[in-house]
């Protein structure tokens, strides 16, 4: 399917959220515009689901054998949407978390000059809606201490609402980007700090999910941390 921007749609169990999100981006009407859906084999049903959306949207659904992380499926998602000649290639959650109505803006930035635009919640203009003091206090330290100790610009260092540019992803091995949860975030802004490549913040509020349960498990706080000193080390 030609495309010239693509959004990467993990999901797992997003059953309940996925039509209206799907409705929702495409109601904003940009042109050329195709979704990837990346589907971990949801008990819920959510693969059907995108399989009936895509005969009336030009979506593609990439279905997978398991739950196989959150790195490997964009991993897959930029592979897919490069081999059809994407320009423009965003990251984006299935719970609303991330709103459609901000795609335009970080597609415009991309479009500016940037090389990856992100929906950052961490600069003035940005903010989160629904997290407790505590679920603020362990992010906001955690990015402070992985900023910190690996000397990144970039303020929202975990955002998952990003826009790409192909020749961005083209420049760095993504593929060499192991992390499968959401480290994988972390090490993408290194290594494209790192490259030298232009990363622009536009602020977003970001609302906590609606429907469905959070993803983020111990198993991914783990790997944030094992992540940074393997980081520290390779500097």
């Amino acid at each position: 399917m030609p495309m010239k921007t693509a959004i990467v749609l993990p999901t797992y169990n997003e059953a309940e959220n996925l039509p209206q999100l799907v409705a929702a981006i495409f109601d904003l009407a940009i042109p050329d515009l195709s979704v990837i859906v990346i589907d971990d084999h949801s008990p819920d049903g959510t693969g059907q689901i995108a399989d009936d959306l895509a005969q009336k949207y030009p979506i593609s659904v990439i279905h997978r054998s398991g739950k196989l992380g959150l790195g490997s499926a964009y991993r897959d998602g930029f592979d897919h949407c490069l081999k059809f000649g994407a320009e423009y290639i965003f990251e984006m959650d299935a719970d609303f978390s991330h709103q459609p109505k901000d795609l335009p803006r970080l597609l415009k930035a991309v479009r500016g000059g940037a090389d990856l635009a992100i929906g950052s919640r961490k600069i003035p203009g940005g903010q989160i809606i629904g997290w407790n003091w505590r679920r603020q206090l362990y992010s906001n330290g955690a990015m402070s201490f992985a900023r910190l100790l690996l000397g990144l610009k970039t303020h929202d260092i975990t955002a998952g609402f990003r826009c790409f540019s192909a020749a961005a992803l083209k420049k760095i091995d993504y593929h060499a980007v192991q992390s499968n949860g959401y480290a994988f975030q972390i090490e993408m802004i290194f290594r494209l700090e790192k490259a030298g490549l232009k990363i622009t913040e536009v602020p977003v509020t970001f609302p906590d999910r609606r429907l469905g349960r959070s993803k983020l498990g111990s198993k991914d706080i783990w790997e944030f941390f094992a992540l940074i000193f393997k980081l520290i080390i390779t500097k």
